[in-house]
C-alpha cells in the first residue's frame, strides 16, 4: 500500500505509509461476483475480450465503495478516462512482459485477478492519502486515474512505481527473497512506523532507494525493482559512485550506493533463476517506451 500526506513533487513529498503487514494488510481473497444486473457497454465488451478472457483479469471501475475500507473517501473514475488508462497499463506494464524472454509465461501465471481504477486518491480518516495499493497479490488499485496524463512525469511515475512495486511482491511471495538479501543492510531498516521520518538522502546513505524501502526487506525488494524499472536515471541516482569525494556525506552516499548495487545484483540474479526473466532486458523495453 502506498500513502502520503501531501501530493506534490514525488521525490520530495510522496510518503508511503503501510499497515503492520506492509502492502498486504488483508491476506484473504474476496473477489465480488460479476455484476449481472449491469448492461454491458462497448467498453465492458472491450474489457471482457482484451483483459478478462485474455489474462483472466477483471477491470473494476464501478462501485468503488466495495474496494475501500470504512471511513475512506474516494472518487470514481470518469468514464472517458477508463479506456486511456487501460491503454496506459497495457503499454507500460503488460506489453513489456510480453516482449521479453519468458515474460509472457510469468505474467500470465502471476497477474492479479483484479485491477481497480479510482478517480482520485484515497483519503483516510487519519489524514493520510493512499496513492496506490495491492492486496495479497490478488488486486492492484490505481488511484488518481481522472488526472491521466502520460506526458506528466509525476503522474506517470506514480502509476508506474505503484504497479511495478506491487507486481514485484508476487516474486518474493512465491519464491522468497534472494539468499542473504535481508543481511545486506540489516542495520538500515527502520522501526515500525518510523520510515517516513527519513529523507531520500538519509535513505540513500543507509543503502536504500527510498525511505519506504527501509520499512522491511519485502518493501526494500519491491521498491528496488520498481525504481530500477521506471527511473531512467537509476544508475546516476543509486549506483554510480562520486569520484574524489570531499565530504563525509559524499563518502557515506557512495557506501550506500555500493549496498544498493549489491542488492540489485542479488535481485536480478534471483529474477533470472526463479522466473527466467532478465530484469535488465525488461527495464530496457520499458525505458524504450517512456
Amino acid at each position: 500500500m502506498r500513502k502520503g500526506r501531501n501530493i506534490s513533487k514525488r521525490w520530495l513529498l510522496i510518503a508511503l505509509v503501510a499497515s503492520l503487514s506492509g502492502c498486504y494488510p488483508d491476506e484473504s481473497l474476496n473477489i465480488p461476483e460479476k455484476d449481472n444486473d449491469v448492461t454491458l457497454t462497448e467498453l465492458d465488451e472491450y474489457i471482457e475480450e482484451h483483459f478478462t478472457k485474455e489474462y483472466d483479469m477483471a477491470i473494476r471501475y464501478r462501485y468503488v465503495d466495495r474496494y475501500v475500507a470504512t471511513g475512506e473517501r474516494v472518487t470514481p473514475p470518469r468514464l472517458e478516462v477508463v479506456r486511456p488508462m487501460l491503454d496506459f497499463i497495457e503499454k507500460y506494464w503488460i506489453d513489456p512482459y510480453l516482449e521479453v524472454t519468458n515474460g509472457e509465461v510469468f505474467f500470465r501465471g502471476h497477474v492479479p485477478p483484479e485491477i481497480i481504477f479510482l478517480g482520485g486518491f484515497i483519503y483516510n480518516p487519519d489524514g493520510t492519502v493512499t496513492l496506490g495499493s495491492a492486496d495479497a497479490g490478488s488486486r492492484i488499485t490505481f488511484t488518481n486515474v481522472n488526472a491521466i496524463d502520460p506526458e506528466d512525469l509525476d503522474w506517470r511515475e506514480l502509476q508506474l512505481q505503484t504497479v511495478y512495486h506491487e507486481f514485484a511482491h508476487t516474486v518474493h511471495q512465491r519464491y522468497k527473497l534472494p539468499a542473504s538479501f535481508e543481511t545486506i543492510t540489516t542495520a538500515g531498516y527502520t522501526s515500525a512506523g518510523s520510515w517516513y521520518n527519513l529523507t531520500d538522502a538519509e535513505a540513500l546513505i543507509r543503502g536504500f532507494v527510498s525511505p519506504y524501502a527501509t520499512s522491511s526487506p519485502n518493501e526494500d525488494f519491491a521498491e528496488t525493482v520498481a525504481f530500477y524499472l521506471f527511473d531512467p536515471e537509476f544508475d546516476a541516482h543509486f549506483i554510480t559512485l562520486v569520484e574524489d569525494c570531499g565530504t563525509a556525506e559524499c563518502e557515506a552516499q557512495n557506501t550506500g550506493k555500493e549496498f544498493i548495487a549489491e542488492k540489485l545484483a542479488a535481485i536480478t540474479g534471483h529474477y533470472k533463476k526463479v522466473t527466467g526473466i532478465d530484469l535488465t532486458e525488461l527495464r530496457n523495453v520499458i525505458q524504450s517506451k517512456l
